[in-house]
């Protein structure tokens, strides 16, 4: 969204008449095809989950990807694909998903599938739950297979913030223990029926975020929810420096952080 500088001033605060209307801004963050002024609820958004053979973006494959979208508080389409990573499945992730190697026996490769799943983006909101964790994975594969579209959906712009719940949750719930995506659906009320598994994952967590929407200190406008969301980011990752923890074991292969 490009708004009119009020002031039609420069930052000298000097006041220069009949120019208001040339000083534009653009909202950072957001797809320059959505407003940024309208309730991002009632946007389309396409929110994915990854399953993955490890947790190196740069090294490990995607074995399962699945995209919910909604619009206006509800599911509108389901996707997902099983694929084929070109290597052995290791047994440590198998335990977290439950995806073995018969499983994407047989099952095309991120390559077959990435044209199919970048048309699921099309003029969506681009989210996911520890988007960090999901988009780096998604942008690796595509980056892998040379896909490069000469018009690429929001998802795929790395200037296009996605829009991440678990960022809000941290904070609308910072007392208590766990933030997970698990505990937060329980906490909400949220059915998850097959955690770890990406489609259930991602439409759980889709109806996390509308059920945060609820709450008065979530921006309705999409400018204001990707505004909020950095200056939140900015916040945590401050106060994580100041963290004092104990050496801890490892996270398995594929656990996303609450």
């Amino acid at each position: 969204m490009k708004v009119a500088d009020p002031c039609g001033c420069f930052p000298t605060g000097r006041h220069y008449p009949g120019i208001a209307h040339l000083l534009k801004v653009r909202a950072v963050g957001v797809a320059s095809e959505i407003d940024a002024g309208s309730a991002w609820i009632d946007q389309p958004i396409a929110f994915v989950d990854v399953e993955t053979t490890g947790r190196d973006p740069a090294g490990d494959r995607i074995i399962e990807l699945g995209i919910v979208i909604g619009r206006s508080g509800e599911i509108l389409t389901r996707y997902n694909w099983l694929i084929h990573p070109g290597r052995p499945i290791p047994a440590e992730s198998t335990a977290i998903h439950g995806i073995k190697d018969a499983d994407v026996e047989g099952k095309p490769s991120f390559a077959e599938v990435a044209e199919e799943i970048l048309g699921c983006f099309k003029g969506a909101i681009p989210a996911a739950y520890n988007a960090t964790f999901d988009r780096s994975f998604l942008l690796a594969e595509l980056e892998r297979v040379g896909m490069r579209p000469r018009e690429p959906p929001p998802a795929m712009r790395r200037e296009v913030d996605w829009v991440d719940p678990l960022t809000f949750a941290r904070e609308l719930y910072k007392n208590e223990e766990s933030r997970a995506l698990g505990d937060m659906a329980a906490r909400l009320g949220i059915s998850l029926e097959k955690a770890h598994r990406a489609t259930d994952d991602a439409e759980a967590a889709l109806q996390v975020l509308y059920a945060l929407a609820k709450d008065p200190r979530v921006p309705r406008a999409y400018g204001g929810l990707i505004q909020e969301q950095r200056r939140l980011v900015r916040q945590q990752d401050e106060a994580r420096k100041f963290w004092r923890k104990a050496p801890a074991a490892a996270p398995p292969p594929t656990s996303k952080p609450s």
